[in-house]
């Protein structure tokens, strides 16, 4: 799975990338090292989070389907 992030996303997180490793590391990331950086993070980390984010979305839609019957049962007896 490839995940790609629109480049003006990529940018801000590149920058953020190089705030943090300024301020926590003492180390300038140029712009390049920082895209590199993202980049690994996407293609190692980007399908696990992109999996959980599936799985979940799937676990609310089926909590939302198993009270279906709850939300729209009509009682015949009445």
């Amino acid at each position: 799975m490839d995940i790609k992030l629109d480049p003006a996303r990529k940018e801000r997180v590149a920058a953020r990338l190089q705030l943090l490793f300024s301020k926590e590391f003492d180390e300038k990331l140029s712009d390049f090292r920082a895209a590199e950086v993202v980049d690994l993070m996407l293609r190692t980390l980007g399908p696990a989070i992109y999996n959980q984010g599936v799985q979940d979305a799937r676990a609310h839609l089926q909590a939302k389907l198993d009270d279906l019957e709850g939300e729209v049962y009509a009682d015949g007896d009445t």
